[in-house]
């Protein structure tokens, strides 16, 4: 007696329709994500119902910090035993020759497709539309996230099915993993010669985390098939996608928040007082507010206003009023980030908030019952040290013999802290306790003298060129992070400010290109081309 998925039509006839051939299927996903165990739920699924199936996996953690590439082929077995020969199967996935991949994110979609395994002819793409940030995005000079409206029109013109939404959102709301939502969605689409009882079966075998992983698998089943089969359904989330977002009214302004403490609230009416005109700068200046607290303490907050007025009256006689509004926006915002630098104190107050241990704890979803240990892997320089020290005392460390000598021998080396034990926990939490005198550091007192000279040469053009002061407040995002980032960071900044401050009229789009020429690479190679373009290097 045939079963179910013997007598299904999705056996699928090689292109000359001569009989039976190799489902191939490729699985790109992250560590974590359950790949694995998606790959072997397809070769049960294959066995149990009359095929021959085959799994193997490619790793490649250089490229995406722990993402793989499972590959699964199954046959039918009455195929085989009628041919009177094992089909030969193949050990990965070749450009042109697969039938479904499923990705478990948008950019494994994107490398899928650049690899060549999905094709317009023939491949199925079930994706998950969130994004997971490669390194190279996060470790770039600006802002190195790859579009990701480019990268859904390219899966989707690449592809012969197209089904994709946001699984990382349905396998938290179903409280299981990516690998469940796209079983639901594979079983959907109907490429497989399998029912959807088959495949919940499947899941149920397994034994582990059974009930999440069949809520995860049916909704997204419902979702994936719910316009009527799954070839409507992949021409609707196909086009869902890419759709222009529907018109929405413009926002009516948020009212003001009100604080508990009477100092926080006389901050926040003088904000709204002096920016009342422009709510969306009004919306800046109080995450300003709320960053410059958080950071530091309510002086510091008012020390962010008063800086915040200064270059508000200086541009008072601006020409342009447009400019002069977007430019109090930038210098709301880039201000509050300078303001915020990441020395030392900061990045242990970070690593040591109750917040960030319920984060991690659900990120990774441990349980109530569940011990949670995490290691930070810290080195900090010898720069670092000495600013994390009294001003006098840190200058001194860094001009001397010996003493410097030792301190760079001790941090020659990197340290892991287990901040989710006692020793470690208190260590980071003892130098967040800095905080309290950080203006006295020596970090603090560099900082300062630099953001009061941006903010000068602010006050100094803004009158004349409030285009120009727009881009010279945008250059603020050359300066960020710390240790060897900051330090390149800050390079930059000084070779564009020489720039504005050695000519007597820069142009803003000149300094515009500079600046994204900045941040387009860490080694300053396309600045210094940029610069040699335009005449204006060393």
């Amino acid at each position: 007696m045939r079963s179910e998925s013997q007598a299904a039509p999705a056996t699928q006839a090689g292109p000359d329709n001569a009989g039976p051939r190799l489902i191939k299927i490729a699985i790109l996903a992250m560590g974590g994500e359950g790949g694995g165990v998606l790959a072997d739920w397809l070769v049960s699924l294959a066995e149990q119902h009359g095929h021959l199936a085959q799994t193997t996996s490619v790793p490649g953690v250089a490229q995406r910090t722990g993402a793989t590439i499972y590959y699964v082929e199954m046959f039918p077995a009455v195929a085989a035993q009628q041919a009177g020969q094992a089909p030969v199967m193949a050990l990965m996935p070749m450009p042109g020759d697969v039938d479904v991949v499923l990705a478990s994110e948008l950019m494994e979609a994107g490398r899928a497709v650049q690899r060549g395994l999905v094709t317009p002819q023939r491949t199925t793409l079930v994706t998950s539309t969130h994004r997971v940030y490669a390194i190279a995005e996060k470790t770039a000079m600006g802002d190195g996230r790859a579009d990701s409206a480019a990268l859904l029109d390219l899966a989707r013109g690449a592809a012969r099915r197209f089904v994709g939404f946001d699984m990382a959102q349905a396998a938290e709301a179903s409280g299981s993993v990516i690998s469940a939502v796209l079983f639901g969605a594979l079983a959907a689409t109907g490429e497989l010669p399998f029912t959807r009882a088959q495949f919940e079966a499947t899941i149920e075998q397994g034994g582990v985390g059974v009930a999440a992983s069949l809520r995860a698998f049916a909704a997204a089943f419902d979702r994936a098939g719910s316009v009527g089969g799954p070839e409507a359904a992949s021409a609707v989330l196909g086009a869902h996608a890419s759709a222009t977002p529907p018109q929405v009214p413009a926002a009516v302004p948020a009212p003001l928040p009100r604080a508990t403490e009477p100092a926080v609230q006389a901050l926040i009416d003088r904000a709204a007082r002096a920016h009342a005109d422009d709510a969306q700068t009004l919306e800046l200046v109080l995450e300003g507010l709320r960053r410059s607290i958080d950071y530091q303490d309510l002086a510091y907050a008012g020390l962010y206003l008063d800086r915040l007025d200064t270059v508000r009256a200086a541009a008072r006689g601006a020409a342009s009023q447009v400019a002069t509004t977007v430019l109090l926006g930038e210098v709301a915002r880039h201000l509050a980030l300078w303001m915020s630098w990441e020395d030392t104190i900061r990045v242990a107050d970070l690593k040591t908030r109750d917040s960030r241990f319920a984060r991690v704890r659900g990120e990774v979803r441990a349980g109530a019952d569940q011990v949670l240990a995490i290691q930070e892997y810290l080195h900090p320089r010898l720069q670092e040290i000495a600013e994390t020290m009294p001003a006098p005392l840190g200058r001194w460390l860094l001009a001397s013999g010996t003493p410097r000598r030792w301190v760079e021998r001790l941090a020659a080396r990197g340290r892991v802290v287990e901040t989710s034990s006692l020793r470690g926990y208190l260590m980071l939490a003892a130098v967040a306790s800095l905080r309290r005198w950080r203006r006295s550091t020596l970090r603090y007192s560099l900082e300062n003298a630099r953001i009061e000279a941006w903010l000068a040469d602010l006050r100094a053009v803004a009158p004349a060129d409030a285009a120009l002061a727009v881009e010279i407040a945008r250059c603020q995002r050359l300066v960020k992070g710390y240790g060897d980032t900051h330090a390149r960071g800050w390079r930059n900044f000084e070779t564009l400010r020489a720039t504005w401050c050695g000519s007597s009229r820069t142009a803003p789009a000149l300094l515009a290109e500079l600046r994204e020429a900045a941040l387009a690479d860490e080694h300053g190679r396309a600045l210094q081309a940029a610069l040699r373009r335009h005449g204006l290097a060393a």
